[in-house]
């Protein structure tokens, strides 16, 4: 296990590598140690600018061959716009993220962006969630869930249940201006969501309990409102500590709270059709006609507002 002493000593010398880099016309730190909040397992993430007349990729290799010599055993390549981000792992398990920008588009895309030397372009905000790809990738998960349970293939179901319980907590934090990415700052939502999340993993893996755990992601819900949805807003306080609905058109989440809830009742042992919360019978499309109703009920829009 690596120790933050030798976190900073490596980090040292990464940076000093860089200033007697020729190809390297510019550095910053990004991530806790740029905006304070590191603690003892925070990795390394060091911004690279690399001279306009220099492959990155050249320079990316070098600096490769640097951190093997150092402790690497392995590293992965992420790609996003057309940045290479390397990501090393250490004997030690540390991670070190190291990014190769161009010349031209070194600059802060996050509020954490401690400029060490040369000279960015001006930064940029992050984009907004992307709430509509979140929804679609709820119900794809949902629908694999089902047909997962109904043939007894509960290993994917539970990777499915996994799934779509994640995408539920992404669409919560965007819901609520938090950073969704990686689940970052899942934990600053709302208890009661949280809370009938947690209630909704399943317990063991057999089809009544998978059953029982895919109702409880599409249906449980602290929310007793319409089933109305909030648009994405950049700038939600940094802690909800509940959430207020506000009517919207957009029916995507309806998509979500309906998927795949037939058929599964003889998995879980109710009877077919019937709600344990309203007593309800279910209509053509699985939703209620009497109570609340399973769009209403939904986490996915309690997540949204």
């Amino acid at each position: 296990m690596f120790t933050p002493t030798g976190r900073a000593r490596l980090r040292e010398e990464l940076i000093a590598a860089a200033r007697c880099d020729d190809d390297v016309v510019g550095a910053a730190l990004v991530g806790s140690a740029a905006t304070g909040r590191e603690d003892a397992w925070s990795d390394i993430d060091l911004v690279l600018q690399i001279a306009r007349d220099v492959d990155p990729d050249t320079v990316a290799a070098r600096w490769t061959e640097r951190l093997y010599e150092r402790g690497a055993v392995d590293h992965l390549d992420v790609i996003a716009g057309g940045v290479l981000y390397r990501v090393f792992l250490l004997a030690s398990t540390l991670q070190v993220d190291l990014s190769f920008w161009p010349e031209g588009t070194f600059r802060g895309t996050e509020p954490g962006f401690e400029l060490l030397f040369g000279t960015p372009q001006p930064a940029t905000t992050p984009k907004d969630p992307d709430t509509g790809h979140l929804i679609g990738m709820g119900w794809l998960h949902a629908l694999h869930a089902r047909s997962a349970i109904a043939r007894s293939r509960p290993w994917q179901a539970v990777m499915m249940l996994d799934q779509l319980r994640d995408q539920v907590l992404a669409l919560a934090c965007a819901r609520h201006g938090l950073n969704p990415h990686h689940g970052r700052e899942a934990d600053r939502l709302a208890e009661p969501l949280l809370d009938a999340l947690g209630k909704a993993r399943a317990g063991a893996v057999n089809g009544a309990e998978l059953a029982r755990s895919h109702r409880a992601l599409l249906e449980a819900s602290p929310t007793k409102s319409p089933g109305t949805i909030r648009p994405w807003r950049p700038a939600w306080p940094p802690r909800c500590a509940s959430w207020q609905p506000s009517p919207s058109t957009d029916p995507r989440p309806h998509l979500i709270a309906n998927a795949g809830l037939r058929d599964l009742d003889r998995f879980s042992g109710r009877e077919p059709g019937r709600s344990r919360h309203s007593g309800g019978e279910a209509g053509e499309h699985g939703q209620q006609q009497q109570g609340t109703g399973l769009v209403q009920r939904g986490v996915v829009v309690a997540a949204l507002g």
